[in-house]
């Protein structure tokens, strides 16, 4: 069965994750599914944009612990995302947590709806938010970025807009993207990929220098004791043996 699905109307087009019984969570197979995607979208001249999406109410829960992907893998598609020459624009209409937030900070553009709300849940189960530093890091508020990624405390999409996460947010979460599309259809192909390599240079060059190391990290952490302690109490939903 597939996890992502994909439409298109008028040269966007869409690929929604679609494994809401698991939160959309980022499983192997999802991964595996959206990076396909993401290539065909990459070759086909009918498409000029594409927009990231997701069926239920969480557009990605994270990794899923259950069938994770291998950190390399991840990596590889977040600069998949980055280095599309077709932008990407993430439609957020419900709950981001942890590795899902490596999505959308990969995205080009993002809007929300009021119903989203953000969290990096990480360091509650013994890990880092590793990996989607790499997109996450060059973009957001510095002062904001230490809050949330030390609390874990979940914050609004307007709080998401302030600090760079989303591009904008609105109650309508279509109402918001309708310009951004009516833009992008506006704009020539090749102004779009020449606009977004000068966009994305610096992400890009946190890739090359930092990517190595975090997924190192990432592999560390997540055999660590804490981690397994802090996995085992998310899946049986009970505090952490460190919770005061």
């Amino acid at each position: 069965m597939t996890v992502v699905r994909r439409a298109h109307e008028r040269g966007i087009t869409t690929l929604a994750l679609d494994a809401p019984e698991r939160r959309n969570a980022l499983s192997a197979q999802l991964v595996a599914e959206l990076a396909d995607a993401l290539t065909e979208c990459g070759k086909d001249s009918d498409v000029r944009a594409v927009v990231l999406t997701h069926t239920g109410n969480t557009f990605s829960a994270g990794a899923d612990l259950r069938d994770p992907p291998h950190p390399d893998v991840l990596v590889g598609l977040l600069r998949q995302i980055v280095e599309l020459s077709k932008p990407v624009v993430a439609r957020v209409t419900g709950h981001v947590r942890a590795g899902g937030l490596g999505l959308l900070g990969s995205c080009d553009i993002a809007v929300a709806s009021q119903e989203a709300t953000f969290a990096f849940t990480e360091v509650r189960i013994g890990v880092a938010p590793a990996v989607i530093s790499l997109p996450l890091l060059p973009r957001l508020d510095p002062r904001a970025v230490a809050r949330y990624y030390l609390t874990g405390e979940k914050f609004d999409a307007a709080e998401a807009a302030r600090i760079g996460l989303v591009t904008a947010a609105g109650e309508d979460a279509d109402d918001v993207l309708a310009p951004v599309l009516d833009g992008l259809r506006r704009s020539s192909p090749q102004g779009l990929a020449e606009t977004k390599r000068l966009l994305t240079a610096k992400v890009l060059d946190t890739f090359d220098r930092d990517a190595a190391d975090l997924t190192a990290l990432s592999a560390r952490l997540f055999s660590s004791p804490q981690a397994r302690e802090g996995m085992t109490a998310f899946l049986e939903r009970r505090d952490a043996s460190w919770v005061w």
